[in-house]
């Protein structure tokens, strides 16, 4: 890409709209459309009854039923969005309505075909991502009132009840405490380009005071999801179909591809915001890792995955701090890889509760309660891998670590 430096007017040109990151909502689709044109209104009445359909046993049949859709009255980004977040949850639902153990391995041509063109359009693989169920899966009850949990809710609603709509809104309410972090790159990585130590000190010290403000939204979760829940309702319906011992060999797209396709379910590793804090900051993960999260950036939007590997080419913010021997940039420096290790040690802690000791309960506990619904699945295959297929606590310990190590000492 072209420099984002003019030298001679002394004009940074290197900003968030480029790469269609709002000032407002960061990684966040800003104000997310809630219906589609009539045309679509038989994915919309799937769609928006998703839960009772699966806990009646009913959606497979109902979809089996649909007209086949194409995907050309659909007009501009926010419509193939929702469009895109429909077909997802329509999808995993399918797939999942009848457990881990009688998972289904082909999708029907009516919703196989209309998913496969929309996620073309967008750039998006056909498989319910972060883009999906966080940054283009929320409403405000009073439009003018604030962003928060209790003026949110979902447009499409998993099974799950209470628990897998604040699951998703927490975790909008997390992205939205990373936009000044996300703000405070956009300036850092100006001030380098400047030589501005001043400003480069204040973007560094902005972004550490987002981070921490992301793990403080992340405690709210606690609160509001509940382990049991999570564990054996939620988390099934956000896996996918690659490395996953229920569905081996992956999904079979009815008229799209002759062989099964693979693809990854659900994961904060989807999520722009801490891989763009990464490149940032320079830290460096193992191989192993650094693979997984950088295949994780195929499930991102092309902008936001741009936007990645743009921060990547022009951020030596590491390398720049440890050869100028300025103590306040160390220290600034020091504050973000500290905050960034505390939100990594907070999500090792959550996993550990809303997973490993979830998954301990559930066996100790050979009669699972139903929790008023009667979706109570145990995860017995997937209980070593997160939703996105790695082993969980392996990578997350491991990121946790090199986070660490990125200190300055």
């Amino acid at each position: 890409m072209e420099s984002r430096f003019d030298a001679q007017n002394a004009t940074v040109v290197f900003n968030l709209e480029m790469f269609h990151v709002s000032e407002d909502h960061g990684f966040l689709l800003p104000n997310p459309l809630k219906e589609l044109p009539g045309y679509y209104q038989p994915w919309m009445e799937i769609a928006l009854h998703l839960h009772d359909l699966i806990e009646n046993h009913k959606l497979q049949s109902e979809v089996n039923k649909l007209p086949l859709l194409r995907i050309q009255h659909l007009n501009g980004h926010r419509q193939l969005r929702l469009a895109h977040l429909m077909l997802s949850c329509i999808t995993m639902g399918y797939v999942w309505q009848e457990g881990e153990h009688n998972a289904a391995k082909v999708l029907p041509k009516n919703l196989a075909v209309p998913y496969y063109e929309v996620s073309k359009a967008l750039g998006l693989p056909p498989v319910l991502v972060h883009a999906d169920n966080v940054l283009a899966n929320w409403k405000k009850k009073d439009p003018t009132g604030p962003f928060e949990l209790k003026n949110l809710d979902t447009i499409v609603s998993l099974p799950g009840g209470e628990s897998a709509d604040n699951f998703f809104i927490v975790t909008a309410l997390v992205e939205k405490a990373a936009i000044p972090g996300i703000k405070a790159v956009k300036d850092g990585i100006n001030a380098l380009l400047q030589g501005n130590d001043d400003v480069l000190v204040r973007a560094l010290q902005d972004l550490a005071a987002s981070i921490a403000d992301m793990k403080n939204a992340l405690k709210i979760m606690h609160d509001h999801v509940n382990p049991r829940i999570f564990y054996g309702i939620i988390r099934l319906f956000l896996s996918g179909w690659k490395d996953n011992p229920a569905i081996p060999d992956g999904l079979l797209y009815e008229e799209v591809s002759q062989e099964p396709l693979q693809y990854s379910g659900g994961s904060a590793a989807q999520s722009t915001t801490l891989q763009c804090f990464d490149e940032f900051l320079g830290v460096v993960h193992t191989k192993e890792c650094a693979d997984f999260l950088n295949r994780m950036r195929d499930y991102m939007p092309p902008s936001h995955k741009a936007f990645i590997q743009e921060v990547h080419a022009l951020s030596s913010v590491r390398a720049y701090i440890m050869s100028a021997g300025n103590v306040k940039l160390t220290t600034a420096y020091n504050l973000c890889i500290t905050a960034l290790k505390e939100l990594r040690n907070y999500h090792i802690s959550m996993v550990t509760r809303y997973i490993i000791v979830a998954a301990a309960n559930v066996k100790a506990d050979k009669v699972s309660q139903n929790h008023g619904t009667n979706l109570q699945k145990t995860n017995s295959v997937l209980e070593e891998r997160g939703t996105g297929g790695t082993g969980i606590m392996c990578f997350l310990k491991s990121v946790r670590d090199t986070t660490k190590a990125a200190l300055m000492v």
